[in-house]
C-alpha cells in the first residue's frame, strides 16, 4: 500500500471525506454539462452519444514506414492519426543538414518537403480522417503541406479536420524545440489564426500543452496553471493582432497529460474547463459559447512508465486512460507499454489502442456524463486544485506577463524544484513505482525492441539531392523571397510560406529564411 498521504499538487489527502468537505456554492461551480462553466463536460452528451477520439502517436524512420503504421492503426480501428516527427523536423532542419546527424528518423518521421509528406499520407482519405501533428516551432509550415497534399488529392481546406500543437511558449518552459525569439514566434501563432480562419476553418489551430511540463515534472496545479497562462497570451497576442476573440478562440484547444493518480487527475480536468471558462468570459468578453470551452487532448504519462517489467505499463496506462475519460477528455493516446525501452512495436501499439477499445466499449463509462460529479473527494480536490491553480496564475501575472515569466525563469525553476523532489522521493522509496524501488525481480524477461534503419539519413539525403536537381529551383528562389518580404514586414506569411513549399522548397530552406529575417533563440537571450 502507497504511504503518500498528499496529493500530486501537494494538499493534504483526508482519509475520510464527508458533505462537509463539499465547497460551497457547489451547483453554480458545476453548472450543467455543456453549459458554463464547463465543469461537468464541454458537451450536453459527452460519450453517452458517441466516445471520444482514439488517437494513437506514431512516426518513425521515414514517410514510407510511417505510413505503413498508421494503415496499421486505421484497420485496428483508431479514430484518428497522431505524427511524431523527427528532431531534425522540430527543429526545422532538413535531414542532410550537418546538425542533424545521427537523429534523422529517430524519435519520429523524416519530413523534408511536400514529397515526404505525400508518401506520409498516402492511400489516407484526408478528409475522413482526423490528423493531428506534434510540431511546434514550424508547425505552419506541416499544416501548409498537409493542406497542399490534401488539395492534390481534391480535398480543401475546408474539408479538413486535426491539430497542431503550435505552443511555442512551452518549448522555452519544458522541451526546448525552439527556433526564434518568443516575439516573432507569436507572431508566426497569430498569423496561422489567421490564416486557418480563411483557409482550414475546421482546424485546431494550436494545442496549448502541459503534457511536457508534466513530463519534466510538474505538478497538476503547475502543469494547469502554466498551461493556462500560456493560453491567455496567446489570446493576447492574437488580439493584438487584430483578431476578435469569438473568430478564433473556438480553435483553441488544449493537452494534458494522464498520471496513475485517477482521483487527483479528474479533478485537474474539471478545475481546468471552469478556470478557462472564466477567463474567457471575464478577462476576455468571449460571447461564444465555444470560445469558452476548454477542449483538450490527454496522453498517458510517458514518464510514469518503467523499463524494469515493461508489462506492468500495461495497467499503468488503463489507469491513465481511465481518468482521462472520467476527467471528460475530447480525444486520448494511450502509450504503449514498451516505450521507456524503445519506439513501439506494432503489437505494443495495438495493444495500446485496445486499451482504449475496452474503455469504451466494454465499460458503462460511456453510459452517463461525469459520473464523479457531487463526489465528496472529487468536488474537494476540483476546489483545491482550482485554488492553487490561481494562485500559481498570480504568480506568472505578477511578472506582467506569461512570456515576462518565462523570461525570468519562473516555471522552469518551479518545475525543476518538483523534478527534484519526486527523484528524491523515488530514490528514498518515500515514493512507490512498482517494479523499480518495489516488487523487483531478479531478472527480466528478454524483450526485442523495434530499431530504426541506420541508413535512413543517407537515403534521405540522397531524396534531398534528386529533389533539388529535378525541381524549378527558380520558382524556389522566388517563393522564399517572397516569403523572406513577407516576414521582414506585417504580412501574413504563410500564403508565401504555402507557394514555396509547393515549388517544393524543403523544410530547412523555409525555417532558414524565417532565421534569416528574425534570428535564432538562446536561453541566455534577454527578449
Amino acid at each position: 500500500m502507497s504511504e503518500r498521504r498528499s496529493s500530486e499538487s501537494g494538499f493534504p489527502i483526508k482519509a475520510v471525506y464527508t458533505a462537509d468537505d463539499l465547497p460551497e456554492e457547489l451547483d453554480h461551480r458545476l453548472g450543467a454539462p455543456g453549459e458554463f462553466p464547463y465543469t461537468r463536460g464541454v458537451y450536453p452528451t459527452m460519450y453517452t452519444s458517441r466516445p471520444w477520439t482514439m488517437r494513437q502517436y506514431a512516426g518513425f524512420g521515414t514517410a514510407t514506414e510511417s505510413n505503413a503504421r498508421y494503415h496499421q492503426l486505421l484497420r485496428a480501428g483508431t479514430m484518428g492519426l497522431s505524427v511524431a516527427f523527427d528532431l531534425p523536423t522540430q527543429m526545422g532542419y532538413d535531414s542532410d543538414d550537418p546538425i542533424a546527424h545521427g537523429e534523422v528518423g529517430k524519435v519520429g518521421v523524416a519530413i523534408d518537403s511536400i514529397e515526404d509528406m505525400r508518401l506520409l499520407f498516402d492511400g489516407i482519405p484526408l478528409d475522413k480522417v482526423s490528423t493531428s501533428m506534434t510540431i511546434n516551432a514550424p508547425g505552419s509550415v506541416l499544416l501548409l503541406l498537409y493542406q497542399l497534399v490534401a488539395e492534390e488529392n481534391g480535398v480543401a481546406g475546408s474539408a479538413l479536420n486535426g491539430t497542431i500543437q503550435n505552443d511555442i511558449l512551452k518549448e522555452y518552459i519544458a522541451r526546448g524545440t525552439y527556433i526564434f525569439p518568443p516575439k516573432p514566434s507569436l507572431r508566426l501563432v497569430a498569423d496561422t489564426f489567421a490564416y486557418c480562419r480563411r483557409e482550414v476553418p475546421k482546424w485546431n489551430t494550436i494545442s496549448i500543452s502541459g503534457y511536457h511540463m508534466a513530463e519534466a515534472g510538474a505538478t497538476p496545479a503547475q502543469e494547469i496553471a502554466f498551461t493556462l497562462a500560456n493560453g491567455v497570451e496567446y489570446v493576447r497576442a492574437a488580439l493584438a493582432a487584430g483578431l476578435a476573440v469569438d473568430d478564433f478562440a473556438p480553435r483553441l484547444s488544449f493537452f494534458f497529460v494522464a498520471r496513475t493518480t485517477l482521483l487527483e487527475e479528474v479533478a485537474k480536468f474539471r478545475a481546468a474547463r471552469r478556470i478557462w471558462a472564466r477567463l474567457m468570459r471575464d478577462e476576455f468578453g468571449a460571447k461564444d459559447p465555444k470560445s469558452m470551452m476548454l477542449r483538450f487532448h490527454t496522453q498517458t504519462a510517458g514518464v510514469q512508465l518503467t523499463a524494469q517489467q515493461p508489462e506492468v505499463n500495461l495497467v499503468r496506462v488503463a489507469i491513465q486512460g481511465l481518468g482521462a475519460v472520467l476527467g471528460g477528455t475530447q480525444s486520448l493516446h494511450t502509450n504503449s507499454f514498451d516505450e521507456a525501452i524503445a519506439l513501439p512495436t506494432e503489437k505494443a501499439a495495438r495493444l495500446a489502442l485496445r486499451t482504449q477499445q475496452v474503455l469504451a466499449y466494454e465499460t458503462d463509462l460511456t453510459a452517463t456524463v461525469d459520473p464523479f460529479a457531487g463526489s465528496y473527494v472529487v468536488e474537494a480536490m476540483t476546489a483545491e486544485i482550482e485554488a492553487a491553480t490561481d494562485e500559481l496564475m498570480h504568480r506568472v501575472f505578477d511578472h506582467g506577463s506569461a512570456v515576462d515569466a518565462i523570461e525570468a525563469g519562473f516555471q522552469k525553476r518551479e518545475i525543476e524544484q518538483s523534478a527534484y523532489r519526486i527523484a528524491q522521493e523515488i530514490d528514498a522509496a518515500e515514493r512507490v513505482v512498482v517494479g523499480l524501488n518495489r516488487f523487483a525481480v531478479d531478472e527480466e524477461e528478454p524483450y526485442e525492441p523495434l530499431r530504426v534503419d541506420p541508413t535512413i539519413e543517407a537515403a534521405q539525403a540522397e531524396r534531398l539531392a534528386k529533389l533539388r536537381a529535378e525541381r524549378d529551383n527558380g520558382a524556389v528562389e522566388r517563393g522564399l523571397a517572397e516569403l523572406r518580404e513577407a516576414a521582414s514586414g506585417s504580412a501574413n506569411v504563410l500564403p508565401p510560406m504555402k507557394e514555396a513549399l509547393r515549388a517544393r522548397a524543403t523544410v530547412g530552406e523555409v525555417c532558414g529564411t524565417l532565421r534569416e529575417v528574425w534570428g535564432i533563440y538562446r536561453p541566455t537571450d534577454r527578449f
